[in-house]
Parts: C-alpha cells; sequence; structure tokens
C-alpha cells in the first residue's frame, strides 16, 4: 500500500479553517498519486480553540469518498455542557466517506497543556477507549502525539490486532526532537507495527514526520511537504507469526514473536494495576 504523509503549513486560530480546504487538496494530490491512507496532523484541519467554530469532518469524508481513500485527520468535539471542554481526536474516514474510528486522546488523564496555549486553547477531557479497526489493507489503531512517550497505548492497539498505528502529532518537538524519533521508531519496533506520525509546521518550524517498519525507518523528513511512502505489511505480519530463536539476529533486524513469545502477561497484571511507581 502507499501512506502520504502530509506535514502542512498550517493556519493557526483564528485563520484555522483555511486548513479544511487545503486538506482536500492534499486528499486529491495524494490520491492521484495512488495513495491508499491520507496522514494529516494532530488537530489538522481543526479546529484549533473552543468553543468550537467548525467542523472539518464533512468536507473530509466527502473528500476521502469521491477520490477512494482512507484519510487520517484531526479535529475536535464537544462534551458535556461546558463549550471549553472537548475531546481531541484523531479520525479515520474510509473510502466510502464514513468515519470509521475516532480515538479521543487518553493520555494524560488531564487537565493538560492545551489551555491559553500559543497553537491551541481548549479544555482538554480524556477519552478511556482504545480503539482499533480493520481496513482492506490491514488493521489501523490511533494513537496521539506525546502518547508515543506512553508505550502501553501502542501495545494495547497491536494486541488487537492493529498493524498501522498512526500517532498525528502537534508541532515543533524542540528539544525533545531526539527522544520523540527513537520512539516512534520503538513503538514498531516492539509492536511489529508500521507507525507513522507527521506535524503540523507554523512559520519556520522543524517538522518531524516519520514512517517506522519493525526493521528500518522508511521516511524521516522535518520540511513541509507532501511524502509518498511504499509499506508492506508481510514482513510485519512474519515477524508477528514467528518463533524467535539461535541465530535469528542473522536474518532479520528485530526479535520476531514479541506480541506472543517473548510476553509474559502474568508478571505484568499486578503492575499494571498500581499507581505507585516504586523507584
Amino acid at each position: 500500500m502507499k501512506l502520504a504523509i502530509i506535514q502542512p503549513r498550517a493556519h493557526r486560530a483564528p485563520d484555522d479553517e483555511q486548513n479544511v480546504a487545503d486538506a482536500v487538496s492534499h486528499i486529491a494530490e495524494s490520491a492521484a498519486a495512488g495513495a491508499d491512507f491520507v496522514v494529516f496532523p494532530e488537530t489538522y484541519p481543526g479546529p484549533l480553540t473552543a468553543p468550537l467554530r467548525f467542523d472539518p469532518g464533512p468536507a473530509l469524508l466527502e473528500a476521502a469518498a469521491r477520490h477512494r481513500v482512507h484519510v487520517v485527520y484531526g479535529t475536535l468535539e464537544a462534551t458535556g455542557d461546558d463549550p471549553r471542554s472537548v475531546h481531541n481526536l484523531i479520525c479515520l474516514a474510509t473510502p466510502d466517506g464514513e468515519r470509521a474510528l475516532a480515538y479521543r486522546r487518553t493520555h494524560p488523564e488531564g487537565p493538560w497543556i492545551y489551555a491559553h496555549g500559543r497553537t491551541w486553547d481548549f479544555d482538554y477531557v480524556a477519552g478511556d477507549e482504545l480503539p482499533v479497526v480493520e481496513t482492506d489493507h490491514g488493521v489501523v489503531g490511533l494513537a496521539m502525539c506525546s502518547e508515543v512517550y506512553v508505550p502501553e497505548v501502542s501495545r494495547a492497539l497491536a494486541l488487537q490486532g492493529a498493524e498501522l498505528i498512526f500517532i498525528p502529532a502537534g508541532d515543533d518537538k524542540h528539544r525533545l526532537f531526539a527522544t520523540w524519533r527513537t520512539l516512534v521508531w520503538a513503538r514498531a519496533i516492539e509492536n511489529l507495527a508500521i507507525v507513522a506520525t507527521t506535524q503540523n509546521v507554523y512559520g519556520e518550524e522543524r517538522g518531524l514526520a516519520m514512517v517506522a517498519a519493525p526493521e528500518e525507518i522508511l521516511l524521516e523528513e522535518t520540511a513541509p511537504g507532501s511524502y509518498l511512502v511504499d509499506v508492506d505489511l508481510d514482513a510485519a505480519r512474519e515477524l508477528r507469526a514467528g518463533i524467535d530463536g539461535q541465530g535469528s539476529g542473522e536474518h532479520r533486524g528485530t526479535k520476531a514473536g514479541l506480541l506472543t513469545q517473548w510476553r509474559r502477561p502474568d508478571l505484568y497484571e499486578r503492575l499494571a494495576s498500581s499507581t505507585t511507581a516504586r523507584v
């Protein structure tokens, strides 16, 4: 399959509604280039602030259907009676023009950084589900931005069968850049999955668009742009189905069986329910 990783020059509020038309254009261009998935950053095309001023969903669902592609996009969703309280969403639109998946950011529990920031201004409400969905190309899971630092998120998706994990991100990583890019690949290695991320570029900021397979990085770009990446799930599937053994490092770039042979859930259950870290 082909992934179109879009790292756009994005508009901040109050001009963020302009991102919708740009996103529709990116979808058309990516589909014409043969993309099966078009991947946008966190909260792209928007909105970026609450109360919510527009809904990009109808335009993006229509474009996904018209061009027969899957589209991963970001938006916000009102929750409760307070107009500032919202879920931060990553959504998957299908070639049938349906929203097959809506992931509401779960980590951290909140409140968190989105209120009164330079880019965002809303009161974040955490979600409580880690869903996956099966597509014609593979099982898809969604996460968001700095959740790449929380290995349990991607692992939970992988244990439900996710082979493609999209983790769209917000903006410039600054001093976090080196650890962030390392963790994108780490999530692919340990979960034997394809992991893809991209971010908004505001002004002269540095981007981070990446696609990582378990054994290699397929894309890494810091400039704004649209990047088409060929992805083959067969190698990841073989690693998931395989068993590690003597001399495995002579043939493969990572360990096989990391979701089966290498797991000891009987040792983790107590730790998983603990709220106190022992240091």
